[in-house]
């Protein structure tokens, strides 16, 4: 049976009071809001020919906040009623102090809506998703005899928010969400190697358990695994290197996305800290921050803090013009903000972060930018990696990647790490392909102990002068 839709000022609490208790917590403050939320969430994964997991998790509460300057004071509850509201007021208002602050106007409002309500937990049933993993690891052990192991995971999340701002106005988003990842290991003359594929975004699970979907992907996780079995150790050394399109934008995410946040621009912690107007990428490398796409994994109609979400130009043809912004960093750098004010959850107070990230397509032939490689790496995917944000120095590991020679894409290789730095790395850009891939929709994206949905993209690339991390010189 459905859930009936969350309805805190009806149910909980009395929004007129509400408001008013919001207003006491913000006198003399910059900003401030009182957000509500209730998630809803579910995860099937299936191992070892059995249903091995099974989770169900709800949560609901709110997040009461007052900004003064650089303060500002949080607090939340999972009780939503007067009097958990009451003591959450006299904890927020030790940020404001004396006050003596200005309340900022709030967010315009929008009428666009980016995804639909539809509840993923609810449009299909548990039974139906059994089944359907059951057919998912048949079909791989049948497609392949090396296969030994299939893990497949559904998840599936519901998240209904109300922002209540203290000019009164009240706004509201529904956020579906699911996600399908598989993954197999083959094995081969005792030697063992995995491969992955998954999709989501902010829609319904039916697309992704149609057998269109699910064949096609558990297809993709087998030659991944089939092209690491015949791989060879990666070279080491500096070598030039082509990204392939997709979900490769990770790389751009990480070491260039976080230092383009505004908070680590305010507080001068960032690569890109200072150069706005100057050039910090070769000619033609344009990066989008964009939440206004349709049903996309980092994609929200509205931010966490009400803003509707923007399609941010951050570099254009190499130079840096913009920021992702929320409220309190937009308005501390003299800024409008971007939508880009993301929380976790109600525990947990809003800040600068990416939705959508990619480069813009280029003018370059892919076969072209791989036939120019004279000796290097073509990268087509990329596991986990680690960023330093202040110096923008990164280190990412390949799962797919290839070794070229005089142009021609040779021998996979397995091992190969890729290591550099985001400011160097953009200004070594050569080449950028005409094709443009957003990825599946599977990322998300940490920072200061918060989790949130992102996308990532970027056409394909050569990058000159990469340190490649492998078994020999």
């Amino acid at each position: 049976m459905a859930q009936a839709p969350f309805r805190p000022f009806d149910d909980a609490l009395d929004q007129d009071a509400a408001l008013t208790m919001l207003r006491e917590a913000v006198a003399g403050a910059d900003d401030g809001e009182l957000f509500l939320e209730r998630r809803r969430s579910e995860v099937l994964g299936f191992d070892d020919g059995r249903l091995k997991t099974s989770t169900y998790d709800a949560s609901e509460g709110f997040g009461l906040r007052a900004v003064r300057g650089e303060t500002a004071g949080y607090a939340h509850s999972t009780t939503i009623d007067e009097h958990s509201l009451k003591r959450a007021v006299s904890t927020a208002r030790l940020a404001v102090g004396g006050g003596g602050g200005t309340l900022a106007d709030g967010p315009t409002g929008t009428n666009v809506k980016l995804y639909s309500d539809v509840d993923p937990l609810e449009e299909t049933g548990f039974a139906v998703k059994v089944d359907v993993l059951r057919e998912i690891d048949a079909y791989a052990r049948d497609l392949d005899p090396r296969v030994v192991q299939v893990s497949a995971n559904l998840a599936a999340t519901y998240q209904e928010v109300f922002i209540l701002r203290p000019d009164g106005s009240l706004l509201s988003d529904i956020r579906p969400m699911a996600r399908l990842n598989v993954s197999v290991i083959l094995e081969q003359n005792g030697e063992r190697q995995g491969g992955n594929a998954g999709a989501g975004g902010r829609h319904g699970l039916s697309g992704l358990i149609s057998p269109d979907h699910w064949k096609p992907a558990i297809r993709e996780a087998v030659r991944i695994a089939d092209v690491n079995l015949g791989a060879e150790a990666a070279p080491a050394g500096v070598l030039d290197v082509v990204l392939g399109p997709g979900w490769p934008g990770i790389l751009l995410h990480e070491a260039v996305g976080h230092g383009l946040e505004g908070d680590f621009n305010r507080k001068g912690t960032s690569a890109f800290a200072g150069l706005m107007g100057q050039q910090v990428a070769a000619k033609g490398v344009t990066v989008l921050d964009d939440g206004t796409i349709p049903d996309r994994r980092g994609s929200l109609t509205i931010d966490d803090e009400g803003t509707p979400s923007g399609k941010n130009t951050l570099i254009e043809d190499g130079v840096l013009v913009g920021y992702m912004q929320d409220r309190q960093n937009a308005r501390l750098m003299g800024v409008a903000p971007t939508g880009n004010g993301r929380r976790e959850s109600f525990a947990h107070i809003p800040m600068p972060r990416m939705t959508n990230t990619y480069m813009l397509a280029g003018q370059d032939d892919p076969a072209s930018l791989v036939a120019d490689l004279k000796d290097g790496i073509y990268a087509v995917g990329f596991g986990g990696g680690q960023v330093d944000i202040t110096s923008g120095k990164f280190v990412f590991s390949c799962t797919e990647a290839y070794r070229v020679k005089g142009g021609k894409i040779g021998t996979p290789v397995k091992g190969a790490t890729l290591i550099g730095d985001g400011a160097t790395a953009l200004k070594h850009i050569r080449g950028i392909g005409n094709d443009l891939q957003l990825d599946p929709g599977i990322g998300n994206c940490g920072k200061a102990g918060q989790w949130v949905p992102v996308g990532v993209g970027q056409p394909s690339l050569m990058i000159g002068g990469l340190t490649v991390g492998g078994a020999s010189a």
